[in-house]
């Protein structure tokens, strides 16, 4: 009997060891990057395109440098309306299999917890119809008038609220309030804030 999880859509992650990871509970087409590889496999990059087009991708990368600009690069590169991104949270640590941690100290999609890997996956709203038409979004708007954007201390705010909603701290703006349209509503947004202000 399967006990793993189904997804329809493609998973792309960065190495052999975060698909080994991802294989172990999740049933799903697994495309892995090569790291910065993909920046010249061009037909890696077309056959994504594809995947995106016919069934969607979702993107898992580690919440490091690297992994922001391998999924940027690929993100850029496609339709993204056809792209769910999961973001792992910045948790420091050392994977089982290396001598010592990364550049940054993060734990990468091979190193966090199976129970961390599907709260991701749950918070950007792959499971159940939690990707449903949101009416009432968050907008760039909104990130003004609560000090996330524009600001002398935007920065900071942003970081603030990251830190809160245990999301990476490298997300921009504009992907921080995409996720945040997939993980609530704005009256949960509009809580938050006040709790951090």
């Amino acid at each position: 009997m399967n006990n793993k999880i189904i997804l329809k859509q493609t998973v792309v992650v960065e190495g052999k060891y975060d698909k080994i990871k991802l294989s172990s509970f999740i049933d799903a087409n697994i495309i892995e990057t090569g790291g910065f590889r993909i920046y010249k496999d061009k037909e890696k990059l077309k056959f994504l395109r594809r995947m995106a087009d016919t069934c969607g991708l979702i993107i898992i990368t580690d919440s490091d440098t690297a992994g922001f600009k391998i999924r940027n690069y690929i993100c850029g590169s496609l339709d993204k309306s056809k792209v769910i991104n999961v973001f792992i949270p910045d948790i420091l640590g050392k994977e089982k299999r290396k001598e010592k941690p990364s550049a940054e100290g993060k734990l990468g999609v091979e190193g966090v917890s199976k129970q961390v890997i599907l709260e991701a996956l749950n918070k950007a709203g792959v499971f159940g119809e939690t990707q449903k038409v949101n009416n009432n979004p968050i907008t760039k708007a909104d990130f003004a008038d609560d000090g996330l954007s524009g600001g002398e201390n935007s920065s900071l705010m942003r970081q603030k609220l990251l830190k809160e909603l245990n999301l990476p701290e490298r997300m921009s703006a504009n992907t921080l309030i995409s996720t945040l349209n997939a993980m609530m509503t704005k009256e949960e947004y509009k809580k938050v804030m006040e709790k951090i202000k």
